[in-house]
C-alpha cells in the first residue's frame, strides 16, 4: 500500500469519529449558552432590584482608619466585625508572625492525619477556659461549626427549637440532621413554650438560638429560654459570633451578661470577628461532645487544620481579654454615644445597646445610594437588603469598635446627618 492510501485510510475514521461527535459538542454548547442566560436573567433581577452587592477594595490593614482604592485620604470604617480593634493591635500581628516562623505557613492536612500541633491545642484550652466549659474544638470557621455540630448531637429521635431568624448558618447545620425541626417566632417564649410542649415525646430537645441577633443587634432573652428549659427538659445552645468578647462584665457573651453561663450547654462562636478577626471557629461544651465531634463531625474530619499564624493571632488575643476587661468595658459608652446622637437626628435606630447600630431605611435603593454618598464623607458602610435581610427592611448597618474615638463617632453622625437630609431621611 503506497504511502497516500495509508494516510487516507487513517483519516478516515478520523474524520467519522469527529463527525459523529458533533452534536454531542453542539449540545454542550447549547446547554453552557442556556445556563449563562439564566444565569444572566439572574444578575440582571438583582440589579435591578437594587440589591446588587459591589465589593469595594481595601489597600491597607483592617482598622478604624482604612484605605480605599479610588477614595482620596484616609477612611472611617464603621462598619467592621472589629469589635475590640484588635485585627490590627502589635500585639495580635506579633504573634502570628512568631506563629508562622516556628510552625509554618499551614499543615497541608486535616487534624486527625498530622494536622494538629501544640498551638491548636493551648488555643483551644484557653477557649474552653474562657467560655468555663469543659472543652473545646476548633473549626475552619463558625460556619463550619454549626454545620458540624447539629447532625453529630441529634438524630430522628430528637427535637431541635430554633428561632425563626437564626444565622444562615444555623439553618443550613439544622437542615442536617434528622432530628424534629420545631421553628419558634422571632425572641417569642410563649411560643418556645408551645412548641417545647410539642416536643416533650422526643428523647432530646435543644433550643438553638443566636445569642445577638446580627441583623438587628437584638440580644436573645436567654434567662427565659434557660426557664423553659429546665422546665421542659431542653438542652440550650448559642451562636455567639456577635456577643464573644465584648458583651457581659469580662467580655465573656450574652450568657455572661444575662447570668446564665451555668445554664447554657454549648456555645458556637468565631476567631474572625472581635477575638482577631482572622478566621476559624470553634465549639466550647461538655467534653463528651467535643470528643464525639472529633469522631464524627464532617466539617472539622473533611478540612484542613487553622494555619499556624491565625492560630497564633487568636492566642494572643484571647490571653488579652484573659488577662483584663478594660477594652470590652470600653465599648458601651461608644456604642450608646452613637446611638443617643442618631436618635436625636431622627433616624431609627433598631435594637438596643448592642455595638450593631442597625440605620433603618426601609427601601433597598435608598440604602446603596446613602451607603455611597457615605463613603464620599470619608466614612464606610454598607447598605444591606433582601436577602441579607427581609424585604422591606433595607438598613446600614453602622458598627462601633473599641479602636474608634469620640471624634470618630461624631463625624460619622455628622456625615449621616448630611446625607439623610439629601435623600430625605430626616429633615
Amino acid at each position: 500500500m503506497s504511502l497516500g492510501k495509508t494516510v487516507r485510510s487513517l483519516v478516515k475514521p478520523v474524520r467519522g469519529l469527529l463527525a459523529s461527535s458533533e452534536p454531542a459538542l453542539k449540545r454542550s454548547y447549547a446547554a453552557v449558552a442556556e445556563a449563562k442566560a439564566v444565569l444572566e436573567h439572574e444578575l440582571d433581577t438583582i440589579r435591578a432590584a437594587g440589591t446588587w452587592k459591589a465589593e469595594r477594595i481595601i489597600t491597607s490593614k483592617q482598622g478604624a482608619q482604612i484605605n480605599v482604592e479610588g477614595s482620596r485620604g484616609s477612611i472611617l470604617n464603621f462598619c467592621a466585625n472589629n469589635y475590640l480593634g484588635l485585627s490590627s493591635h502589635p500585639e495580635v500581628v506579633q504573634a502570628g508572625i512568631d506563629a508562622l516562623k516556628t510552625h509554618g505557613a499551614g499543615l497541608s492536612s486535616v487534624r486527625f492525619i498530622c494536622g494538629t500541633q501544640d498551638l491548636h491545642k493551648n488555643l483551644e484550652q484557653k477557649l474552653a477556659e474562657f467560655h468555663e466549659r469543659e472543652d473545646c474544638i476548633l473549626y475552619a470557621s463558625c460556619f463550619d461549626a454549626n454545620a458540624g455540630l447539629f447532625e453529630v448531637l441529634l438524630g430522628p429521635d430528637d427535637a431541635v427549637l430554633s428561632d425563626e431568624l437564626n444565622h444562615a448558618s444555623i439553618i443550613d447545620g439544622i437542615r442536617l440532621c434528622r432530628a424534629k425541626r420545631l421553628r419558634y417566632k422571632h425572641m417569642d417564649l410563649n411560643d418556645l413554650e408551645n412548641k417545647l410542649k410539642e416536643a416533650q415525646s422526643s428523647r432530646m430537645r435543644l433550643v438553638v438560638t443566636d445569642g445577638v441577633f446580627s441583623m438587628d443587634g437584638d440580644v436573645a432573652p436567654l434567662q427565659g429560654i434557660c426557664d423553659l428549659a429546665e422546665k421542659y427538659g431542653a438542652m440550650v445552645f448559642i451562636d455567639e459570633c456577635h456577643a464573644t468578647g465584648f458583651l457581659g462584665p469580662r467580655g465573656r457573651g450574652t450568657d455572661e451578661l444575662l447570668g446564665v453561663m451555668d445554664r447554657v450547654q454549648i456555645v458556637n462562636s468565631t476567631l474572625g470577628k472581635a477575638l482577631g478577626g482572622a478566621a476559624g471557629g470553634y465549639t466550647v461544651g461538655p467534653k463528651p461532645l467535643i470528643d464525639l465531634l472529633r469522631q464524627r463531625s464532617r466539617p472539622y474530619l473533611f478540612s484542613n487544620a487553622l494555619p499556624p499564624p491565625v492560630v497564633g493571632c487568636a492566642t494572643r488575643a484571647v490571653e488579652l481579654l484573659l488577662a483584663s476587661s478594660e477594652i470590652a468595658q470600653s465599648m458601651t459608652a461608644k456604642t450608646m454615644r452613637f446611638r443617643n446622637k442618631m436618635t436625636q437626628a431622627g433616624f431609627t435606630i433598631a435594637g438596643s445597646s448592642h455595638p450593631i447600630c442597625p440605620v433603618m431605611l426601609g427601601d433597598a435603593r435608598l440604602a446603596s445610594l446613602m451607603a455611597d454618598d457615605m463613603l464620599k464623607h470619608g466614612i464606610y458602610v454598607i447598605g444591606f437588603s433582601y436577602p441579607v435581610v427581609p424585604k422591606g427592611k433595607a438598613r446600614i448597618r453602622v458598627q462601633i469598635s473599641a479602636a474608634h474615638t469620640d471624634d470618630d463617632i461624631d463625624r460619622c453622625v455628622d456625615a449621616f446627618i448630611q446625607t439623610g437630609r439629601k435623600h430625605g431621611v430626616i429633615s
